[in-house]
């Protein structure tokens, strides 16, 4: 079996070298590459995961990558996955800093650039549609992130007290089901 830390950094090196777009877009590959192919998590980690990673603050990818890593190895693991999450886009960065001045004005980058935007939007939308489709969303659960979209973008509500609420909305939710459970199962005895 191949060395599970370099399996880690190779694999997340992979992603973050041919991802544009930031995290979300790089949500797809990881997800294909942690869950379908090595089968490191199950998919319902997966959306775990990714519902941890999203609410921590710093990249989405390098929450992803370091929440897997430790899953696997803990620490090794973590600073394992990282490493090949970050390498490759500061990499990419200290070449365009050095050569991006030369080139900047080239009608060719311009038209690469501009032909990139919508493989972006294309890369977003597709894990916001796989991760709804794995979270077995029901009517209640598809109007949530419906109602939080609005409330951010036309009230101006701040996305931290729209976590700060779910996270509370959760937790009411586990205690009503587990006191239901709970007076069911006395009622059920009697």
């Amino acid at each position: 079996m191949k060395n599970i830390y370099l399996q880690l950094f190779t694999t997340f090196m992979k992603i973050g070298a041919f991802t544009f777009g930031g995290g979300w877009a790089m949500i797809p590959l990881i997800e294909r590459e942690v869950v379908d192919k090595h089968k490191w998590i199950s998919r319902e980690d997966f959306i775990d995961e990714l519902a941890v990673a999203q609410s921590l603050p710093g990249i989405l990818a390098v929450n992803m990558s370091v929440l897997v890593g430790n899953k696997l190895r803990g620490l090794k693991g973590s600073l394992a996955a990282a490493i090949g999450t970050i390498l490759p886009s500061f990499v990419i960065i200290l070449l365009i800093a050095i050569f991006f001045v030369r080139i900047y004005d080239n009608p060719t980058v311009a038209s690469i650039f501009k032909g990139i935007r919508p493989a972006v939007v294309a890369l977003i939308v597709a894990p916001v549609l796989s991760t709804a489709k794995s979270a077995k969303l029901n009517r209640l659960t598809f109007a949530i992130p419906i109602v939080v979209a609005l409330a951010i973008w036309m009230c101006g509500v701040s996305p931290v007290w729209c976590i700060i609420a779910g996270g509370l909305g959760g937790y009411i939710h586990y205690i009503v089901n587990r006191y239901s459970t709970m007076c069911s199962k006395k009622g059920g005895k009697e």
